[in-house]
């Protein structure tokens, strides 16, 4: 071989070899700052009891998940005696907020941190889930800046409010939809929250219960009361919600049925049809209700998915409280 041709091989060699680099090069750029804006992309979750120098220690507590659970009962019952109205209809957040009480609560819940929801039976499960919802959702409310109007002006609330719950992070809408709608769909995004080897699904119920929508407080005014519930009552404290729920929000006159959109929502939940959604509501209406809804079916195509007669009232979306500085 020629010099010249051993300077050209060694040309396209170096040629090879730089634009392999160069690929490389870029490669790694792309993996970077598409991980970068990537991260940037995802809205952040805010994990609430997640904290920092001594608040750590609290999470090497490994207590047992039912005397947690216990003491989160007996927390949300001190907030709800002290910060809520009677009825459990609406929540004092200013007054809240700044409360010593407060203070003790979320300290608590950085014991969440170390539970093994394994541990808990059916029962003591979804109390325990239940509970959770409802002071994550005061939780999130009470440590904003400022109260909205409505939830709905809190961007994400839902997805992006959490707890660590055995070194797990549960959003709301992992709560609801994931664990105690045993990880049926998000009516929104029709998606389920859990898939692949998602370490939350080994805790997902396996019986849904449609009772659990009249035990879920979501912030605004037209959601059910807060109530604290237990194993031992869950039942008869369920049926007394559904009963609650179900003889304010469905209204049955002039030949017509309104409902909440709960039922449009979560239709899925209560029946495959409207007739069988009506039916199963029915056990929780006075009988001067039953009596009207039943004349109702009767007269009703009992192979229609859809019945003319019923309809859904509009849902208020304001805030369950005041202002941070107001008082209810």
């Amino acid at each position: 071989m020629s010099s010249r041709e051993r300077s050209s091989s060694t040309l396209w060699s170096f040629a090879g070899w730089v634009a392999s680099a160069t690929r490389a090069a870029w490669l790694l750029v792309r993996l970077v700052f598409g991980r970068f804006w990537s991260i940037m992309a995802s809205p952040e979750k805010n994990v609430l009891n997640i904290g920092t120098g001594s608040d750590e220690d609290t999470s090497s507590k490994h207590r047992p998940a039912e005397v947690v659970a216990s003491d989160m009962q007996r927390f949300m019952l001190r907030l709800k005696g002290s910060f809520m109205q009677e009825d459990g209809r609406g929540v004092d957040y200013g007054a809240m907020k700044d409360s010593s009480d407060f203070a003790e609560f979320k300290t608590k819940c950085k014991e969440l941190r170390g539970v093994d929801i394994a541990s808990l039976d059916d029962d003591n499960k979804m109390a325990f889930f239940l509970n959770l919802y409802n002071a994550l959702t005061i939780h999130g409310l009470a440590s904003l800046d400022s109260l909205p109007s409505s939830v709905l002006e809190v961007q994400n609330f839902w997805s992006l409010t959490c707890y660590d719950i055995g070194g797990n992070v549960y959003s709301l809408d992992d709560i609801e939809h994931g664990i105690l709608r045993g990880n049926r769909p998000h009516p929104t995004t029709k998606q389920a929250l859990f898939a692949g080897e998602d370490p939350r699904l080994a805790h997902v119920m396996d019986n849904v219960d449609p009772r659990i929508h009249f035990a879920l407080v979501c912030g605004a005014k037209s959601c059910p009361p807060i109530n604290v519930y237990s194993a031992n009552n869950l039942n008869f404290g369920l049926t007394a919600a559904a009963r609650n729920f179900c003889e304010g929000e469905i209204r049955v006159e002039d030949g017509k049925v309104s409902m909440s959109k709960i039922f449009l929502w979560y239709g899925n939940d209560f029946g495959k049809t409207d007739a069988e959604k009506l039916r199963w509501c029915m056990q929780f209406l006075p009988e001067t209700a039953v009596s009207r809804v039943e004349a109702l079916l009767e007269k009703s195509s009992p192979d229609s998915d859809k019945l003319d007669f019923l309809t859904y009232h509009d849902y208020n979306w304001a805030i369950n409280g005041k202002s941070l500085k107001g008082k209810l």
